[in-house]
């Protein structure tokens, strides 16, 4: 950009009609030189006022952002679209990018309707069980019985991992419901050398009073069964397990998200369990079992079938996934 420089002026000599050597000249002396005009005086006064003004304009536009030549950005430039993000918080680039959205400022207490509540996100498995096989082989109680306390989780023909998946996935809720103001919470984040083990993913949701909490699966049955289903909580009260008061609400959490996550993702519901329906009711889950606040599992579609297992892998689907459990926990929250 080009600016005036310390001794210019953007308006030019003063007096153009002015000679070079009429300072330090004076009619007095006898000069033969012409007379001034009568006008002349008066016109020189009047420039002197005006130009130290259309200055002081001209600096005040510049200061104020008046575009210069180029228009780069630069001091007094323009700078247009300063602030602006080509794609939305939370949202997959253009094309489909698999990288999980992340949340850039917190909301609004106006765009927040979620304020106050508590969601517990339960990413199935660890990707890191995988190297402790021993320690995840540990009986733990969940009321009905006991059970091993976690374990690695299965994988698609090519080997994209459920557990990979599932915190991808947990990774694009979280962005989601953050987003409606939600405090959100996960019960693993990678960050730990394996687990948690069932009984202690339970009490990490009773633990933080959540309002709701949604554990992500995927499902690793024979090659041609097709769909996701939810597994709601059967009640259950024995041994350390009692979770008869929340059966009811995660059973009404559970069908939201089930017709939410239908619609949001094009896919059917199981074509293996559920009788059409994409509900299961089962009492072998700790994770449900020792629940004392509205919780359910999502199988999210069969790694094992070539078809299923296409969608799982794409970015873009997973994003879908996300924004149906938000929509349904949303829906939820928003009864309760």
């Amino acid at each position: 950009m080009s600016y005036p420089g310390p001794h210019s002026h953007p308006f030019g000599p003063t007096d153009p009609n002015r000679s070079s050597d009429s300072f330090g000249s004076s009619d007095s002396f006898g000069s033969d030189r012409p007379r001034r005009s009568r006008l002349r005086r008066p016109l020189t006064v009047a420039l002197a006022a005006l130009v130290p003004g259309a200055l002081l304009g001209w600096l005040a536009y510049e200061a104020l952002g008046g575009t210069g030549s180029g228009g780069d950005g630069g001091p007094g430039g323009a700078r247009a679209g300063a602030g602006a993000s080509s794609n939305a918080p939370g949202t997959a680039p253009a094309g489909g990018d698999d990288r999980p959205g992340t949340l850039s400022a917190p909301p609004s207490g106006a765009t927040a309707p979620l304020k106050g509540k508590v969601v517990v996100i339960d990413p199935g498995h660890n990707p890191a069980n995988v190297r402790h096989t021993a320690e995840l082989g540990r009986q733990v109680d969940i009321g009905t019985n006991r059970k091993e306390c976690d374990t690695t989780g299965t994988s698609t023909n090519s080997g994209y991992s459920e557990a990979e998946f599932t915190l991808d996935v947990a990774h694009r809720l979280r962005t989601l419901l953050q987003r409606q103001g939600a405090t959100v919470k996960l019960t693993q984040d990678g960050d730990r050398p394996f687990g948690p083990c069932v009984d202690e993913r339970a009490r990490i949701g009773n633990t933080a009073h959540a309002d709701a909490v949604v554990s992500i699966h995927a499902d690793g049955s024979a090659a041609g069964n097709r769909g996701f289903h939810v597994i709601l909580p059967a009640a259950v009260h024995a041994g350390a397990a009692d979770n008869r008061a929340v059966v009811g609400p995660s059973k009404d959490l559970g069908k939201l998200i089930a017709s939410d996550f239908a619609r949001s993702t094009g896919t059917s519901p199981s074509n293996y369990v559920g009788d059409g329906t994409g509900l299961v009711t089962r009492r072998d889950l700790g994770g449900l079992n020792l629940s004392t606040v509205p919780k359910v599992f999502i199988e999210c579609g069969n790694m094992r079938d070539s078809k299923d297992a296409a969608l799982l892998t794409s970015g873009v689907w997973r994003e879908k996934a996300a924004q149906g459990m938000s929509e349904g926990i949303v829906s939820f929250l928003h009864g309760s």
